[in-house]
């Protein structure tokens, strides 16, 4: 006989942490795990939804079960990755390069989106991105020119505007005031 395996689509998977809690999650109610990821888990069906989503829920997760729901985390899924990549200097714009990693059209994935999330993609995009600097910021292990190189903005004057636009502050104030300005990732919304 086959064993027949399910793919579960899980919002707020946005870190290794994430990753962690869900599998000891699914396994303490009685779950093995074949493979997990950011964003989604597979184990062996027969499933039971109610304790899954009730485990999950209890996590602070969420089960996903339209295709427009799990195309949604894919995108924040995938540009989480994408801004805690080690290098974030893209070859080409970020709608080319995201219809081209989830085979979709761009302007669908914006829609989609936007209604959903009530922000942009690129607004998203953005503030991940400042997330992740005020992040090095904290840090303090590199200077404001290689932070603007290494999260892709065209200049430290760029980095500094974004910056100041999103937070409210300079990053100069930023690394004085440090860590208790910053969110985790499933937080960022606005």
């Amino acid at each position: 006989m086959k064993t027949e395996f399910v793919e579960l689509a899980i919002k707020n998977m946005v870190c290794p942490r994430c990753i962690k809690a869900v599998k000891e999650g699914f396994e303490q109610i009685g779950y093995q795990v074949f493979g997990i990821n950011l964003g989604w888990v597979k184990i062996k069906s027969p499933i039971n939804e109610q304790a899954i989503s009730s485990m999950l829920l209890a996590n602070g997760f969420e089960l996903l079960a339209g295709k427009d729901q799990k195309l949604i985390e894919l995108v924040k899924v995938n540009i989480i990755k994408l801004v805690q990549s080690a290098d974030l200097n893209l070859q080409q714009n970020l709608s080319v390069w995201l219809a081209a990693k989830l085979d979709t059209d761009y302007h669908h994935l914006s829609t989609l989106f936007s209604e959903a999330e009530g922000l942009t993609i690129e607004r998203f995009f953005i503030l991940q991105r400042i997330e992740k600097v005020k992040e090095l910021l904290v840090y303090n292990e590199l200077s404001l020119k290689e932070i603007a190189y290494q999260r892709g903005f065209s200049s430290v004057a760029h980095l500094s505007a974004q910056f100041k636009k999103i937070t409210g502050f300079t990053t100069t104030h930023f690394k004085e005031i440090g860590q208790h300005k910053r969110k985790s990732l499933d937080q960022i919304k606005s």
